[in-house]
């Protein structure tokens, strides 16, 4: 697929721009395909037939405040590709002006992305090594200084759960389509529990082992992706949003992505958990808050989705069924808040 009738992408105005703004990069005609996965941004593999590329764009139709920030992406592959975060290089960025939404391009990273069962079966052999890797590189994002790779101003860590959660019922007031008062409810339990945080660090926004290209050679990480919702805040809720999409969501059926602790080999999150209290020395006794808020927060990515795909506005197989989810994510939220409280 690589005409001008491709989604959200113009091919010819493309390689115009990229022949202006990064001079023998291509080598040849441009060929553009959209690519599998991304239930947020949409994703582009670019191609002269020798090199390869990545173009990231905001979805089409409704789009949030802050939620596709294609700046602060950029900003900060730009400020992680040198340290032993591994990510791809980025390489030009660009305003609406050109394909009629904001983009930027990075290099492409070798690898595969864990994204079925039959990929997470050829790495059994791997499992271990490939959660631990996981945790690893987590640990590395969430010991970097922000000051010391320009990232200072990314956010602002004071009061960073209590304005999560204000964002998250925000976005979910503008995604209505239907009443889930149990949703609304557990964003409010959330809110008077609130736990004592954490020192803060660089988050990711939403870690999870589909977010990671992994050399298949070994299942080394070999570049950490989508990098929409990063900010400096509490480090807590990467590790619960990546043990959450590793077997939180066991038993559901879900099209986003496999899940690894359905497959025999793989190690239980709470493996996980261990590996990076043991890595990274904080204090996890709170960590029940955090998973009853990934649970939340994935729950209302899913609810903006499905108000997005009942308008015809969303690009890929499985958007239709996420709505779906909604319920059962929600009462397994405030599973994990009971267990806190």
């Amino acid at each position: 697929m690589s005409d001008t009738a491709l989604p959200g992408i113009s091919v010819p105005l493309l390689e115009e721009f990229l022949r202006t703004a990064a001079p023998g990069l291509l080598n040849g005609p441009l060929r553009v395909e959209l690519l599998a996965g991304g239930r947020s941004n949409l994703t582009y593999l670019l191609t002269d037939g020798t090199g390869r590329w990545v173009l990231r764009r905001p979805p089409l139709g409704h789009v949030l405040a802050t939620a596709h920030d294609m700046d602060r992406e950029y900003r900060v592959l730009r400020a992680l590709h040198p340290t032993d975060v591994p990510v791809p290089k980025p390489l030009v960025i660009a305003g609406a002006e050109i394909i009629g939404a904001p983009f930027y391009v990075m290099e492409f990273a070798s690898g595969v992305v864990l994204r079925d069962r039959a990929q997470l079966d050829a790495f059994g052999a791997a499992a271990e090594q490939l959660a631990a890797e996981l945790v690893t590189t987590l640990g590395r994002l969430h010991r970097l200084a922000p000051e010391s790779v320009g990232l200072g101003d990314l956010g602002r860590p004071a009061g960073y759960l209590e304005r999560q959660l204000r964002r998250w019922a925000a976005q979910l007031d503008a995604s209505h389509s239907r009443d889930l008062p149990d949703l609304t409810s557990l964003g409010e339990r959330l809110g008077r529990i609130l736990p004592t945080g954490q020192a803060p660090a660089i988050v990711h926004g939403d870690y999870r082992l589909d977010n990671v290209v992994v050399d298949p050679a070994g299942g080394r990480v070999a570049g950490v992706l989508d990098w929409e919702m990063a900010t400096i805040g509490d480090p807590l809720t990467d590790l619960a949003s990546m043990v959450v999409w590793w077997d939180g969501i066991r038993g559901l059926d879900s099209p986003v992505a496999a899940v690894p602790g359905d497959v025999p080999g793989y190690p239980a999150g709470d493996t996980l958990v261990a590996t990076y209290a043991r890595e990274t020395g904080r204090d996890l006794t709170e960590f029940g808050w955090y998973l009853g808020f990934a649970y939340y927060k994935i729950a209302a990515i899913f609810e903006g989705i499905h108000y997005r795909a009942q308008q015809g506005l969303t690009v890929g197989d499985g958007f239709d069924r996420l709505g779906a989810l909604v319920p059962a994510l929600v009462e397994r939220g405030h599973a994990a808040v009971t267990e806190f409280a």
